[in-house]
């Protein structure tokens, strides 16, 4: 029969068994955060800065190459790179089907309809203004999940929404923008892929994928690539060999294939699974500000005053919309 003391017994054993096991899974917890840490700061790097470039070089290619065919031989040929790369480092390219069915829906979000529409509107708008309107991608990001996945909105958010309405009145209420052919299109074409975006974002936290990022990756751009073809065919765009492009093109194209599309969108999928959909949209911070500045020396783009304001109140709201921290002025409004 067992008495109360060999129970006690068992209990406190138990209990520094537990104790110790949750130690050990706290410190290695910590070892494996800091050693992902180097990853996270390169691959935010990615995002910020690679992908803030990418306005510039899809605005030169798609001045002489059609836009759905620019972006399919971009991530049709970036997908067979990382194919290739993945061999080489013994990296299993096996899928299931679920994840196939998965990486098609992300590509078609991410690529074909995401990034080709953006590529399609940089035809009506300049590559600065393309990248102030993005940039209020984590308002619609937060809207969506909370639309979809009823997350309440805190109070520092709703000041971010607010400056995010403004920001892009300004942005767009402009004289510059306005004359230009088609423009209210280009915008519209924007904020559809910006919908596209914000869903693939919230899909890609939940959904199975190949566990590592970088063959997830080169599905992605690969099936992505061949339905911008599909599209490209679909909408009877002149195809040509890089043979006869000009110089800037291809090395547009170069850029894009290998940073632009290897090494940043590797680095947004890896994010993407490691840190919050929210944090992940902060790229919106650097990109309009590199798209600015870059579109502005090599393209002559006008950065009007309007814009700059239009970015700090855009900017801003993001800030409001990400940032953790209570604020004082509106814990005064809660007593």
């Amino acid at each position: 029969m067992i008495n109360s003391r060999t129970t006690y017994s068992f209990s406190q054993n138990l209990l520094r068994c537990t104790s110790k096991k949750l130690i050990l899974l706290s410190v290695r917890t910590h070892m494996e955060t800091k050693r992902n840490v180097p990853l996270i700061i390169g691959a935010f790097f990615a995002i910020y800065v690679i992908w803030g470039s990418t306005y510039l070089l899809n605005k030169i290619a798609v001045a002489e190459l059609p836009p759905f065919m620019l972006a399919g031989v971009r991530f049709t040929t970036a997908g067979l790179l990382i194919f290739g790369i993945a061999a080489l480092l013994g990296k299993s390219l096996r899928i299931t089907k679920k994840q196939l069915g998965n990486t098609i829906l992300v590509g078609f979000l991410f690529l074909s309809f995401g990034n080709g529409v953006v590529v399609w509107a940089l035809k009506y708008v300049d590559s600065n203004f393309a990248a102030l309107e993005i940039s209020a991608q984590p308002l619609i990001v937060l809207l969506m999940m909370w639309i979809l996945q009823g997350k309440q909105i805190q109070s520092s958010s709703i000041v971010g929404i607010f400056l995010g309405i403004i920001g892009m009145y300004l942005l767009i209420n402009q004289k510059a923008v306005l004359e230009q052919q088609n423009a209210f299109l280009g915008i519209s074409m924007i904020f559809s892929a910006m919908l596209a975006w914000a869903y693939g974002s919230l899909f890609v936290g939940r959904a199975d994928f190949p566990k590592n990022f970088f063959v997830n990756t080169g599905y992605q751009m690969f099936m992505g690539g061949l339905m911008l073809g599909l599209m490209s065919l679909g909408f009877g765009e002149n195809w040509s060999l890089p043979t006869s492009w000009s110089a800037e093109t291809k090395w547009s194209m170069l850029l894009l294939i290998i940073f632009g599309s290897i090494v940043a969108f590797t680095s947004f999928n890896y994010l993407l699974k490691n840190v919050s959909p929210e944090k992940v949209a902060t790229n919106t911070y650097v990109n309009p500000i590199v798209a600015m500045f870059l579109g502005s020396y090599f393209l002559n783009e006008p950065i009007t005053l309007q814009s700059i304001v239009a970015a700090g109140i855009l900017l801003t709201g993001v800030y409001f919309i990400n940032t953790r921290k209570k604020i004082m002025l509106y814990s005064r409004f809660k007593k």
